[in-house]
C-alpha cells in the first residue's frame, strides 16, 4: 500500500505530499492543472523513463519519493532483500532523481539500486491503468497469470508444476545418457580400430630392440665378418676355414702350460699356471661366441623386411607409445573398455519409459488444469462483459480464448488470450489494440473488479488460499472518459467496490466518481506576490470538500450546486 507520495520540482508542482487513504483517493482539478504530474511521479518511482523536461523551470532537478507498507508482501520484500535492503518498520522508500541534465539515480531504502530493481518492485506494490500503462496486461504471460488468479487454481498449478519438473528431470536424464551412448560408440569404434590395427602388427615384448639390433648386423655384416675372421685366426684359427695358420693364441698358452709343468720339483710356476689357464678358458669362451656370430651372420637376413616391421612397430608407438610396452599394456587395457562400452542399452530403455511415464503424467495435469482455465475463462468473460454495460460501454465484449499451445511448458499446454469487441461488428481484436484509453481503463477495472469478487467469494466460502499477500495499488487514470450521468455514478461505485479490498487511486475529473472516494485531493495552480504560477496538491475535506465537488458539478459554487455535492456525498455510500 502507498502511505506517501512527494515531489519536488516536476513539472508546475514545485513540492507537494500526497497521503492516500487505504481505501480509494481521488485526485482532482480543473483542466490542465497538473494532475498528471502525479501519475508521472508514480511511474518514475516505478522505475519508468524519466525525462529532463519535467524538470521544473529553473530548478536542479526532480526528485519523487514513495513510501510504501510491505507488511504483508513477502514477495516485495523478497525483491528488496536481494538488493540488498531490508525493510524498516515494514515500509520500503523508493525513490527517485532526476537532474535537469545527467543521469536519473534510483534509491531504495537510502541505497542507490539499478532502475531496474525499482520497476521489479512496482510490479509487486501498484497497477497503473492509464492510456500509456495498458499494454501490460497485453502480454499473453500476463493474461495467464490474471486467469489463474482468477481461477484460484494454485493448487492444480502446483500439481502441474511437480509433474513438469519430474518430467524435465527425466528428459535431462535421459538425453544425457543417450548423448553419452553416442559418445560410447564413437568411443568404441575408435578401441575397436585401434584394437585391430595392434593386432595386425602383433607385436611382441622386447622385439622393437631385437629388430634394431638385428638390423646394426645386417646392415655392418661385412665389417663384422672381417673383425670376426681376424680375431679368431688370432684365438683360434681351426675355427676359420681360410686359415692356414694353425696355430692360435690358446695353442701358444697351452704349450706355455705344459711347458712350466715340465719343470718338476719346484713349486714356483704353480700360480702362474693357474693364471695361464683362467686365461686359456676365457679365450676358449670367446672363441665360442665370435663362432656363434659366424653362424648368425651367416643367415639370410632380409634387411627390407626388418625395415618394414620397425617401420610398423614405430607407428604404433607414435600413436599409443612412446615404447613399445606401453602400446602392449594401451591394447590390454583398451580391450577392457571396450567389453564396458559394448554393454547392453537396457539403461536408455528404462530412462525412456521412465520419460514417457513422466511425460504422460505432466499431460494429465496440464489436461485438468486445461479444464479449468477453459471454465473460469467463460466465467470471467460473462463477469466482465456486464460490468461493461454498466459503464457505458452496453455493445462491449470481452472474451477469454483458452487454446492448446505447441505442446507443454512451464506453465501447462495452454495458450490464452484476452479478446476485447468495442462495437457490434467489429470483430474480435487482442487486448489492447481495440479500445482507446478511456475503455481500456474501465475494461481494466471491469477485470479487476471481477478478480476481486471471485476473491471475495472464495474467502466467503472458506476456499481462499491465494489472498494471503497484499494486493497491488491500483492507481486510473482516464477511466471516466466519455462517462456521464448514471453511468458515471456506477463507475465511482464500481471503484468504491474495489477499494474494500485494494488501495484504489483514481484522477477523474467527474463528481459523481469522486464522491465515492475515502479521501481526496485537489491539484490547483497557484499565483504568488510576484506573479509566479505553481501547482499545489491539497486534501479535502468536509466544507473544502463540498466546494470542491460543486466546483466539478457546475463549474460554481452557487447554493444549488453546493446542496447537490452534499447530497451526493451523502448518497456515495456503499
Amino acid at each position: 500500500m502507498l502511505e506517501e507520495l512527494e515531489i519536488r520540482n516536476l513539472g508546475p508542482i514545485r513540492h507537494a505530499i500526497v497521503t492516500p487513504s487505504p481505501g480509494m483517493t481521488a485526485i482532482t482539478g480543473e483542466t490542465g492543472a497538473g494532475k498528471s504530474m502525479l501519475l508521472n511521479a508514480i511511474r518514475l518511482i516505478s522505475g519508468g523513463t524519466a525525462n529532463a523536461e519535467a524538470v521544473s523551470a529553473g530548478a536542479d532537478g526532480t526528485w519523487a519519493q514513495g513510501v510504501f507498507d510491505v507488511t504483508d508482501n513477502p514477495t516485495a520484500c523478497a525483491i528488496a532483500k536481494d538488493a540488498g535492503v531490508t525493510p524498516e518498520d515494514g515500509e520500503l522508500f523508493l525513490t527517485r532523481t532526476v537532474p535537469a541534465s545527467g543521469r536519473s539515480r534510483a534509491v531504495l531504502g537510502g541505497h542507490s539500486v539499478p532502475r531496474g530493481v525499482l520497476s521489479s518492485l512496482a510490479g509487486e506494490l501498484i497497477v497503473i491503468h492509464g492510456q500509456a500503462d495498458q499494454l501490460r496486461i497485453a502480454s499473453a504471460p500476463r493474461q495467464r497469470d490474471f486467469l489463474d488468479s482468477y481461477a484460484a487454481d494454485a493448487s492444480l498449478l502446483d500439481s502441474y508444476a511437480a509433474a513438469w519438473k519430474v518430467y524435465r528431470a527425466a528428459q535431462e536424464r535421459l538425453d544425457a545418457v543417450t548423448n553419452q551412448q553416442a559418445e560410447a560408440r564413437q568411443r568404441a569404434d575408435y578401441l575397436r580400430e585401434s584394437i585391430e590395427r595392434i593386432d595386425r602388427v602383433a607385436p611382441e615384448p622386447g622385439e622393437y630392440e631385437q629388430l634394431r639390433q638385428q638390423r646394426d648386423r645386417v646392415e655392418h655384416a661385412a665389417d663384422i665378418a672381417r673383425g670376426i675372421g681376424t680375431a679368431l685366426t688370432a684365438l683360434d684359427p681351426s675355427q676359420v676355414v681360410e686359415s692356414t695358420d694353425r696355430s692360435g693364441a690358446g695353442d701358444l698358452m697351452r704349450q706355455a702350460i705344459d711347458s712350466l709343468r715340465s719343470v718338476h720339483g719346484v713349486d714356483v710356476f704353480d700360480e702362474l699356471i693357474e693364471r695361464l689357464e683362467a686365461t686359456c678358458a676365457d679365450v676358449d669362451d670367446i672363441v665360442f661366441q665370435l663362432s656363434a656370430l659366424i653362424d648368425d651372420e651367416g643367415e639370410d637376413a632380409d634387411l627390407d623386411s626388418i625395415n618394414s616391421r620397425i617401420h610398423d612397430l614405430d607407428e604404433l608407438m607414435r600413436r599409443w607409445g612412446p615404447t613399445l610396452d606401453d602400446v602392449l599394456a594401451w591394447r590390454s587395457k583398451a580391450g577392457f573398455e571396450l567389453e564396458d562400452l559394448d554393454a547392453s542399452p537396457e539403461r536408455v530403455e528404462e530412462l525412456t519409459q521412465e520419460r514417457d511415464a513422466a511425460l504422460a503424467a505432466a499431460r494429465t495435469a496440464a489436461g485438468a488444469l486445461s479444464q479449468v482455465r477453459r471454465e473460469a475463462g467463460d466465467r470471467l468473460a460473462s463477469q466482465v462483459t456486464g460490468e461493461l454495460a454498466s459503464l457505458a460501454m452496453p455493445d462491449a465484449r470481452f472474451a477469454v480464448r483458452v487454446t492448446p499451445a505447441d505442446g507443454l511448458d512451464a506453465h501447462g499446454a495452454d495458450r490464452v488470450e484476452f479478446l476485447f469487441t468495442p462495437f457490434p461488428g467489429a470483430g474480435e481484436l487482442p487486448l489492447g489494440k481495440s479500445a482507446s484509453g478511456g475503455e481500456l481503463s474501465r475494461l481494466m477495472l471491469s477485470m479487476e473488479l471481477a478478480a476481486a469478487d471471485a476473491r471475495s467469494q472464495r474467502s466467503a466460502s472458506g476456499t481462499q488460499h491465494d489472498g494471503a499477500a497484499e494486493l497491488p495499488t491500483f492507481v486510473f487514470d482516464e477511466v471516466d472518459a466519455g462517462v456521464g450521468g448514471k453511468s458515471a455514478a456506477e463507475l465511482g461505485k464500481r471503484l468504491a467496490r474495489l477499494a474494500t479490498g485494494a488501495q484504489v487511486i483514481v484522477v477523474t475529473h467527474l463528481a459523481q466518481v469522486a464522491s465515492w472516494a475515502s479521501a481526496q485531493f485537489v491539484v490547483a495552480k497557484t499565483k504568488d506576490a510576484g506573479g509566479s504560477v505553481s501547482t499545489g496538491v491539497t486534501q479535502v475535506t468536509g466544507t473544502q470538500r463540498v466546494h470542491e465537488i460543486a466546483r466539478m458539478l457546475s463549474g460554481s459554487e452557487s447554493a444549488a450546486s453546493m446542496k447537490h455535492a452534499r447530497e451526493l456525498l451523502e448518497s456515495s455510500q456503499l
